[in-house]
């Protein structure tokens, strides 16, 4: 059975990965936590491939997947949904069909029980609808639920924690969230030592002399394949 973990838990497992790669995580859930949701900003930022209900809704879903706390900002200031939309007409472009039905569902889910649009739902209400849709009680979704669950919940830690030049990590709030410094191509003796915290250096993995922007858009593996 599909059982949420705690947030700690989660950021100890992507803590564990190399976070200048966009790469997928079965990682699990997140614990639910029970304030309300800031809303969805006023000044949206243009969008690519979701309308702006879907991005609204996306927005909320990603909000509660790796919220933000005291102690660090979580996928929606990072950006989540905002690098799914602009990922779903490049490197995941085949799960475009699946955000169409999926989103759809998961807000008429979410009118069918609460009478109001997932994202205008208050934290812990969002929760179980969330916590349905993982654990296939949700109904109105093309297949199991739980397999959209599980699409977002993926797409939702590439863009909280992949490398910013992918379109998401914004302003390395996700890097900073699990205490990785950044990508370094040399380090001194001091940074060598046992229990030294490396400052954080917040530059991409593209911003170096050789391998930089530049060289990637001109590569054909280039950012359309999200990877390291």
């Amino acid at each position: 059975m599909i059982t949420f973990i705690s947030r700690r838990e989660l950021l100890k497992r992507a803590g564990l990965l190399t976070a200048a790669a966009a790469v997928p995580v079965d990682s699990g859930s997140l614990n639910a936590q029970t304030t309300r949701p800031s809303a969805p900003s006023t000044v949206r930022p243009p969008l690519e491939q979701l309308s702006a209900s879907e991005f609204d809704t996306l927005d909320a879903v990603v909000a509660r997947l790796i919220p933000s706390e005291p102690n660090g900002l979580g996928a929606r200031e990072a950006g989540a949904a905002l690098y799914i939309d602009r990922a779903l007409g490049g490197a995941l472009a085949s799960s475009r069909a699946a955000y169409t039905s999926g989103l759809a569902a998961l807000d008429r889910y979410a009118r069918s029980k609460t009478g109001r649009p997932f994202a205008e739902l208050q934290a812990d209400a969002q929760d179980g609808v969330l916590v349905d849709t993982e654990r296939d009680v949700a109904t109105g979704f093309d297949g199991p639920s739980s397999a959209f669950f599980a699409l977002v919940r993926s797409h939702t830690i590439q863009g909280t924690f992949c490398d910013p030049f992918y379109g998401g990590n914004a302003g390395f709030a996700g890097w900073d969230l699990i205490g990785y410094p950044g990508v370094r191509t040399s380090v001194d003796a001091d940074e060598q030592r046992l229990g030294i915290v490396v400052p954080p250096n917040h530059k991409s993995a593209y911003e170096g002399a050789v391998f930089n922007r530049a060289t990637a858009d001109n590569s054909p593996h280039d950012r359309s394949h999200h990877g390291d």
